[in-house]
């Protein structure tokens, strides 16, 4: 029978391998295996720490093996990442983390593997993690360098948070941002308005009016009873569709529009939304497999959504002046929700940036477009990266001029929450809302909303 390492382990190649996405695979392989609740604990813990720790992880057994990681078998190689974490961040006792972890690596590549393996975690296992800390940093060959390695953040990650940040006058928060990048979420559940109530033993969110957190038991039971009007959804992303969809009065009639809807949490509230006020909405995205997930994910609410796959350029070229409201949440970098997708940090780079930005304008460029007079887009990153943030909105403000106005989205998330969030201002002077994982225990989400005049 397949145990919880074995799971985290299959889960590890499978990312490593077939870049593949652990928190879409991760589910299935318990399933597959029939864990119990308790080594399904496990083997989640044991599958996404490692992943949000490789970068320090790979420090240690570097010096540990006394050659680079890259030198040594990928398969062995996740093997001594899983043996590291439980020996440097979990109760696992140490024999245990080192024999399983052994026995992973024989299995993949032989006895010499085996006694590689085995000579490594014993080495590892003779210091505590503060004395490893202390190790890697060493090594370093610059401040930065030695913050990356370890809080397991590639530099360049670093040092866009750090100007994120100082934007809001904030720096002195950057420590706290990493630690909480490296801390599991917590499972926050929405009930779509109108639709679905919480559980009455469940405890409200502090910020979002939709959301709460079950006292207890897996969210899989409930979203299934609710036929997916209660759903699990970051907090952050609760309150940027709702930043759309209640920022003014909603008409009868209205039109709105996910422009880049896919896998449709946001989707499935502005339906709601839509519903409960009159409105009509479409929503749209470019990847059939996305699509398939929004066309599930709104299949809960009685609206009659059309979901089309285009670009989203090429649709909102067509359609000029047609929306009311508009939402724009832009495939970006992902930078604000490291916590929950760990491998993100390692499978993005300095120069995706461009291009995403790039595209990002494109896209807000054609919703404005799109938009009615007097309509409104809120522009939505799950990313913090100034480039694709303010850099974006300022280049699309530039080119629109006197056409476009900015609604103040702080003061609107102010009034749509239950307890109105610290959203400190930013230093180009503009009205976007940014969350962060350390200061409002939410995905790093950034909201613009832009009215076009009428």
């Amino acid at each position: 029978m397949t145990g919880a390492r074995e799971v985290a382990y299959e889960t590890l190649r499978a990312v490593h391998e077939s870049d593949a996405y652990s928190n879409l695979l991760l589910p299935a392989a318990i399933q597959r295996a029939g864990l119990s609740s308790g080594d399904a604990a496990l083997a989640t813990e044991l599958t996404y720490g490692t992943l949000r720790r490789r970068g320090t992880y790979d420090a240690v057994i570097g010096i540990a093996a006394d050659r680079s990681p890259a030198s040594i078998d990928p398969a062995v190689l996740d093997a001594l990442r899983l043996g590291v974490h439980q020996l440097l961040a979990t109760r696992v006792a140490s024999h245990a983390a080192v024999n399983e972890s052994v026995t992973l690596a024989r299995r993949a590549a032989g006895r010499g593997a085996a006694g590689f393996t085995n000579a490594v975690l014993r080495r590892v296992s003779r210091d505590t993690p503060g004395e490893w800390a202390d190790r890697i940093a060493q090594t370093a060959r610059s401040d930065d360098e030695a913050i990356a390695l370890t809080t397991s953040h590639p530099v360049w990650v670093i040092r866009a948070f750090r100007r994120a940040l100082a934007a809001e006058g904030r720096g002195d928060e950057l420590e706290a941002l990493l630690t909480a990048d490296n801390v599991a979420p917590r499972v926050t559940m929405a009930a779509l308005p109108g639709l679905a109530a919480p559980d009455p033993a469940a405890r409200q969110t502090p910020f979002s009016p939709l959301g709460f957190r079950l006292a207890g038991g897996a969210p899989d039971g409930a979203v299934a009873e609710s036929h997916g009007r209660v759903r699990v959804q970051d907090e952050g992303s609760q309150l940027a569709a709702l930043a759309l969809t209640r920022a003014t009065p909603v008409s009868a009639g209205e039109r709105w529009l996910d422009l880049c809807a896919g896998p449709g949490g946001k989707t499935a509230i502005l339906a709601a939304e839509a519903l409960a006020h009159g409105a009509r909405l479409d929503a749209n995205e470019v990847s059939p497999t996305r699509a398939g997930l929004v066309r599930r994910s709104i299949a809960g609410v009685p609206l009659a959504v059309e979901v089309t796959e285009r670009d989203g350029r090429d649709l909102t070229a067509e359609r000029a002046g047609a929306y009311d409201r508009i939402l724009v949440d832009a495939p970006c970098t992902g930078l604000g929700a490291l916590r929950r997708r760990p491998e993100a940090r390692w499978r993005k780079a300095p120069g995706d940036v461009p291009e995403l930005t790039a595209l990002q304008g494109q896209l807000l460029a054609g919703a404005v477009d799109a938009l009615a007079p007097g309509g409104l887009v809120a522009y939505v990153t799950c990313s913090p990266h100034l480039a694709e943030t303010a850099g974006v909105v300022a280049e699309v403000r530039q080119r629109f001029g006197a056409e476009l106005d900015e609604v103040d989205a702080r003061e609107v998330v102010r009034r749509i929450a239950v307890s109105p969030p610290d959203l400190a201002e930013q230093s180009d002077g503009s009205g976007r809302a940014q969350l962060w994982p350390h200061r409002h225990n939410t995905d790093a989400m950034s909201i613009t909303l832009l009215r076009r005049r009428g």
